[in-house]
């Protein structure tokens, strides 16, 4: 092609009415979960606004897929599989059965995972600081957090004998946590009931034994199953009167007594964030998984009153945020 025509021809597509030259390919983002949307809304709306900071939005110039297991994890080989197979640009696979389940399909696909467990230890990354492969996230190390969770339901309900640690064993980290939880309970004088469930029933059997068992209260890790059924979880410790400590701040909001963790909405930010920057060409493997440093204390005083709980003056002291 000469010059001049070459030339002409540039000026033509740059000349084109703006919709037809923009219909080049909309990258996609496979959203993966075990739980369910209704009880994910703010966690895909801290996802989107992730995204938005870097520079995407979707319906403009990102699209986003949503695969949800609703709670049942044996659907989430077939979900990954479909994203794969549809060769979406990034994952974004928000809990650790999620994330296990997708990089065992794919090496090339970028994914941003969440999880509760260490990485390194399930294998997703080499290490924090250079994950590796195609693999990079979003750390909760919820182990780490366990001690200081039963340490603050001790100070809430120092007389108890037995405090109960409610798990769905299908997760990865369940047996590490609840060694963690036998651990803390132990060392502060109190024995453990350790309660299982993956499905609402299990939730319904769980409480009953609970009371049955006198304990004087709960402790429920944070996984995408539970956390999906929060509403019924802080129904039944309403409707039992069971001080129940939860690992993130929805669960107060919604009406539980005090949750004590990381910032869920914060790490599916960080998600957000970091699948936009791999879809503007950063590489997974050479972003640092993040560790969320600041821990939540959120107190529900009204529910403590309907519960008689006198919360102490050093609690309130040291919470971000109580709802009157």
């Amino acid at each position: 092609m000469r010059r001049r025509d070459f030339f002409s021809f540039a000026v033509g597509v740059a000349s084109l009415p703006l919709p037809v030259r923009a219909q080049q390919r909309v990258p996609t983002v496979g959203f993966l979960n075990g739980g369910s949307p209704d009880g994910y809304a703010p966690m895909v709306a801290a996802v989107r606004q992730g995204l938005k900071e870097v520079g995407f939005v979707e319906g403009q110039n990102v699209a986003i897929e949503f695969g949800w297991a609703e709670g049942k994890y044996d659907r989430l080989k077939a979900l990954a599989s479909d994203m794969v197979r549809r060769q979406v640009d990034v994952i974004a696979a928000t809990s650790t059965p999620a994330a296990l389940a997708t990089k065992a399909l794919t090496s090339t696909i970028p994914i941003v995972f969440t999880t509760g467990a260490d990485p390194v230890e399930l294998g997703l990354v080499a290490s924090l600081n250079r994950p590796g492969g195609n693999v990079t996230g979003v750390s909760f190390l919820v182990n780490e957090l366990t001690s200081k969770q039963f340490q603050m339901l001790h100070s809430l309900s120092p007389k108890a004998s037995l405090f109960g640690f409610l798990v769905n064993p299908d997760v990865a980290y369940a047996k590490s946590q609840t060694r963690d939880a036998e651990d803390a309970a132990r060392a502060l004088g109190h024995r453990l009931l350790v309660l299982t469930a993956k499905n609402e029933s299990e939730i319904d059997a769980a409480f009953n034994t609970l009371v049955q068992q006198k304990a004087g209260g709960l402790v429920t890790i944070s996984e995408p199953f539970l956390n999906s059924r929060r509403d019924q979880i802080v129904k039944l410790a309403a409707r039992h009167s069971l001080l129940t400590l939860y690992p993130v701040r929805d669960y107060v909001t919604a009406g539980g007594l005090v949750s004590y963790g990381t910032s869920i909405i914060g790490a599916y930010h960080e998600v957000g964030v970091y699948t936009g920057r791999i879809l503007n060409g950063e590489k997974p493997a050479e972003l640092p998984v993040v560790r969320p440093a600041k821990l939540e204390l959120v107190i529900n005083l009204r529910t403590a009153r309907s519960l008689g709980i006198e919360v102490p003056a050093t609690v309130l002291a040291v919470a971000d945020e109580v709802i009157e």
